[in-house]
Order: C-alpha cells, then structure tokens, then sequence
C-alpha cells in the first residue's frame, strides 16, 4: 500500500472542472459542498449569468431610431441658422476669416447687375422658347440681348472687384488666394439665396 494523498474520485474532478469553467473558486466550491445542497448561484457565476441575460442592442430599435433622427435633424437646423447668422463656428473653411466677411458686406452693400442676372437669363430661355415660332429673326435678337447681358454683367463686376481690391488692401495688407473668385460668385448670387445672408437689408452701407 503506497502512503499519500488518496486520489480525488472521478466525481470529484468532474466538479472541480465545472467550477473552473463558471470562475468559482476551490474555496467556494468545499463551502458549497460543507453547507449541503447551494441556496443558488455562486457571486461569480451570477454576475456572469446577468451579463449574459443584458441585452446588447436597445430593446426598442424604432424608438432609438427616432431619437436618433430627430437629435441629427435639430443638429442640422442648429448648424444651418448659425450658417445663415455668419456665425464663424458653423462657417464652411471658405466663409471664414475676416476678409471673407468684408467681401460678403462689401458685396452686399452694392447695387450689382449681377444680382439681376439669374432672373433675367429665365426670362431670356422662355422668351427665346417662344421666338422660334416667330422666326429666326426673333431668336437671334433674344440670344444678341442674353449675351449683351452677360457682357454688361462682367463689366460691371470687374468694376466692383477692383473697388473691393483697393479697400482689402488698405485694410487689411494684402489679399487672400481665392478673394476675388468668392467676391465674383456671390454677386452672382440672388440676394435672398445668399449664405450666410446679407447682414443689412438696405444696400448703401459698406464696410469700415
């Protein structure tokens, strides 16, 4: 007979591996197995049955949808009314800056023929719709006008540019790469379209 450890039954190593696969100790386990049949799962083993029973994705999808949606449209409301304020926070990198905003109030301020540019070339492509059936004659004289427009427009915006040129360098030292491109397409803008939108809604009161 060798003397030693007796050698643990198979029942008793079953158990030993049941409680390390639920993280219970050996302790735990002989004050389970002393106190007779358990009361119910272990600490361990019940916070890992609770984290299991813990859904992983809101019990609502629709509700949390919804509020989702309606949280990314009161965002969007939010960052569009400081767009059309000129608040700097909201502004695109190309409304930004201190000459920007001079160009835009600069711009704003002046009676263009520019403004006027939109509306009338509708005009022109529905008189010029209706002209064919009055002949050629008509068309081309409806065309001559659309294109003068377009002479006039230019002229008149190049005058503007040089005007704002002179005041940006006065004010400010030099000019900003882009400046004149922007002061271009904003005055080719509607007045009532533009963003952020004039400050004044009388024309005549330029910039310092």
């Amino acid at each position: 007979m060798i003397l030693g450890k007796n050698k643990p039954t198979e029942a008793e190593v079953e158990a030993a591996r049941a409680a390390a696969d639920a993280g219970v100790t050996i302790e735990e386990q002989a004050a389970e197995t002393s106190s007779g049949a358990k009361s119910g799962p272990t600490r361990k083993r019940a916070a890992a049955q609770a984290a299991n029973r813990r859904p992983l994705v809101p019990g609502d999808r629709r509700a949390a949808a919804k509020t989702m949606r309606e949280r990314s449209k009161a965002e969007r409301g939010v960052a569009m009314e400081g767009m059309r304020r000129g608040d700097e926070k909201y502004l695109p990198a190309r409304d930004r800056g201190p000459q920007r905003r001079y160009v835009r109030e600069f711009v704003d301020a002046r009676r263009n023929l520019a403004d006027y540019f939109l509306p009338a070339a509708l005009v022109f492509v529905v008189l010029n719709f209706f002209a064919m059936n009055l002949g050629q004659v008509a068309a081309l004289l409806i065309l001559g006008a659309l294109y003068l427009l377009v002479f006039a427009c230019i002229v008149d915006t190049t005058i503007m540019w040089f005007k704002l040129k002179g005041r940006l360098l006065a004010k400010f030292g030099a000019v900003d790469k882009g400046t004149g491109l922007y002061a271009w397409m904003r005055s080719f803008q509607l007045r009532a379209a533009r963003i952020p939108k004039p400050l004044g809604k009388q024309r005549g009161n330029y910039p310092q």
